[in-house]
């Protein structure tokens, strides 16, 4: 997001007024009550008129949306934007901001937190349980992968993109970027991958828990030369995949080292090429096993919001995932680089 978004942004949301009272049809700053450890968590929250308690017609979806690694609730509107024009409600958790101490990263607090603000939506909407949509890219895609292992019964479906899943991978390959994200997974895990932290790093990294996830519509995307114009190594996301597929859609390892080494499609995997009017951004290849699907697209750390809730729209809990493209109302936009 632009430095110009971000000040639009955080002025909208310090002239927002608390959540006390009646909510209103605009987005709101709110303070949720952590029903963990009771401190007060910030978060963004939208409903359109039509989910106000007492309003006639359907309940309407909700999308939950993560900021990034070193972001906050200031990202959140793009979103806002997407759920006004599918007329959805929007709540966006702070959960305890950027990983850069032990509260944040995919603790126990944090995880409470993103459940609490979909409390928080219940209580002050009429919302449809069967259409909660979880989202987010790159800290956010990591978030959205372990919320989807953490409460995998809540989940409509999850649309994570250019996620970070192995932290002490990525520590090692942050490392050699001398960027700034090994110094934050150290202050959010207690030190630098080791005999003493492995445990942590395992639990705060969603790789290793995706298994719990393969009930949930999982859609994991992310650009062909992230890792080398970003800084998340596409290994990442196809891991994540591998670890939600069935057997014999595994994708083998020296695929996998290839494609991001050389920033290419290994000539065995070509045709598994899909035209997607969804998607601003040319697909370049995607795979589906079950209810996991993940799409290499011609760009880097990006995502694309429309896509996303195209995809997510057509998701209900409880149904297998539809992976048709089908006819939703509105035209891809431009991607959007993913804040780290």
């Amino acid at each position: 997001m632009s430095a110009a978004s971000l000040l639009i942004a955080a002025s909208l949301l310090a002239a927002a007024p608390k959540a006390q009272g009646p909510q209103k049809a605009t987005p709101h700053q709110v303070e949720i009550t952590s029903s963990k450890d009771g401190s007060a968590q910030r978060a963004v929250w939208w409903r359109p008129d039509t989910a106000a308690k007492g309003a006639e017609g359907p309940p309407v979806p909700l999308l939950v949306f993560l900021h990034s690694w070193s972001g906050s609730i200031e990202q959140g509107p793009p979103w806002i934007a997407q759920a006004k024009k599918m007329g959805w409600a929007l709540v966006a958790p702070d959960f305890r901001g950027p990983n850069r101490r032990p509260e944040a990263c995919a603790s126990d607090l944090a995880v409470q937190d993103v459940l609490d603000a979909v409390e928080h939506a219940r209580r002050e909407a009429r919302i449809d349980e069967t259409r909660i949509y979880l989202v987010g890219g790159s800290g956010g895609g990591h978030m959205a992968l372990m919320m989807a292992a953490r409460a995998p019964h809540v989940w409509a479906g999850v649309s994570s993109w250019c996620p970070i899943t192995d932290l002490a991978a990525w520590h090692a390959e942050s490392s050699a970027r001398k960027n700034n994200y090994a110094r934050m997974m150290e202050q959010s895990c207690g030190g630098p991958p080791g005999p003493a932290t492995e445990a942590e790093y395992r639990r705060r990294s969603p790789l290793f828990h995706l298994a719990a996830a393969k009930g949930v519509p999982i859609d994991i995307s992310t650009g062909i030369h992230d890792g080398h114009t970003g800084s998340v190594p596409v290994s990442h996301t196809l891991r994540a995949f591998n670890a939600l597929a069935a057997e014999e859609r595994l994708l083998p390892e020296a695929d996998i080292a290839s494609l991001v080494r050389d920033r290419g499609i290994p000539e065995g995997l070509r045709s598994e090429k899909q035209d997607d009017p969804e998607r601003a951004k040319a697909v370049l290849f995607r795979r589906v096993s079950g209810n996991a699907r993940v799409t290499l697209f011609e760009g880097g750390h990006d995502s694309e919001p429309t896509a996303a809730v195209l995809w997510l729209s057509r998701q209900r809990k409880g149904t297998p995932a539809d992976w048709s493209l089908g006819k939703a109302p509105g035209a891809p936009a431009a991607a959007q680089e993913v804040s780290r």
